[in-house]
């Protein structure tokens, strides 16, 4: 990446309008969240009825940010839904890009954002698999590209991950962490492109051993599942696998928790699973997946999952010993 003179690089850093393109589950998420934090949106998605999809998901978000609290000004009214990705940043301080997952599509539309949004103005996508190198390669100014990806959904959970591209200014970056440190984000700074990023890879890292488990009939889909959520995955909602180790040190710390408990953690490493999604496997997992959920309400399931979502992030908020 380009280095940069300044903290910002002549990035635009006071943010009030936001650009959303493409407002699917994640775009929508997008909208919530910028909304909620007093910025006005300007938002467009080529979808029939994806205006009036978009305004029923933000009013059955606003219950939940409100109890997160809300910005001062931030309102719903603040939304305006344009015909196309040029309309939506002629005039913004800040787009966030969402479109599908899909090289040439994604090229295309930064080819149009970089036409018509200032040259100051940083351009983010979305992207969960594209890097921001093979994008920005359809822009005149590369240079304001990011990765400014969310974890779903980003109304709620506080993860960003920024990336800069070969092409992209430093100064892109900065502009950009900062941005979306001002609206409550926990963004982190990745350091290379790579196929998922860094908070993917740790997911699918899991997913593979889960999904071995099952193939192999070591355990049902609902007792893994339980494995975490009531076991592991609670602690990691407060602190990472590496602090976690340290803890679990003692006075010793992580060097004595790699000296005591290395060998076992590579004899695991060793049996790990490498499974593959057969058909035979797929169908495991979703039969699995529904004896596990027979009987369950998934709205409500959700919504109890949000308001627990809501009341974890706050406290976090609140503890400021967490890392």
């Amino acid at each position: 990446m380009d280095d940069a003179s300044g903290p910002a690089g002549g990035y635009r850093t006071a943010i009030g309008r936001v650009a959303v393109i493409g407002t699917g589950v994640i775009g929508a998420s997008w909208v919530s969240q910028f909304l909620g934090s007093g910025l006005d949106v300007v938002a467009t998605d080529p979808a029939p009825g994806a205006e009036d999809r978009l305004r029923e998901t933000v009013a059955r978000h606003w219950p939940i940010l409100e109890a997160i609290g809300l910005s001062a000004g931030a309102s719903p009214e603040r939304l305006t839904f344009v015909a196309g990705p040029e309309e939506a940043a002629e005039g913004a301080d800040f787009v966030q890009e969402n479109g599908p997952e899909r090289l040439e599509i994604k090229r295309e539309t930064y080819r149009r954002l970089d036409a018509a949004a200032a040259p100051d103005v940083v351009l983010a996508t979305s992207s969960s698999g594209l890097t921001p190198s093979a994008v920005q390669t359809a822009c005149r100014h590369p240079d304001r590209v990011v990765l400014g990806h969310p974890f779903n959904p980003p109304h709620l959970v506080p993860l960003v991950e920024v990336l800069g591209g070969a092409q992209t200014h430093e100064g892109a970056v900065a502009a950009a962490t900062a941005f979306y440190e001002r609206i409550g984000k926990r963004p982190i700074r990745l350091r290379r492109e790579l196929v998922g990023h860094v908070a993917n890879r740790l997911q699918a890292a899991l997913w593979r051993e889960a999904f071995h488990l099952v193939g192999t009939g070591a355990a049902t889909v609902a007792d893994i599942d339980a494995a975490i959520a009531h076991g592991p995955g609670l602690r990691w909602s407060l602190m990472g696998p590496c602090l976690l180790n340290h803890l679990s040190g003692g006075p010793g710390g992580l060097a004595h928790t790699l000296d005591h408990l290395g060998p076992l953690m590579e004899a695991m490493w060793a049996d790990l699973g490498d499974p593959r999604l057969t058909p035979e496997l797929k169908q495991t997992l979703v039969r699995g997946l529904d004896e596990a959920l027979a009987g369950r309400d998934l709205d409500a399931m959700v919504a109890e999952r949000d308001r627990l979502l809501v009341d974890l992030v706050r406290q976090k908020r609140d503890a400021p010993s967490l890392p």
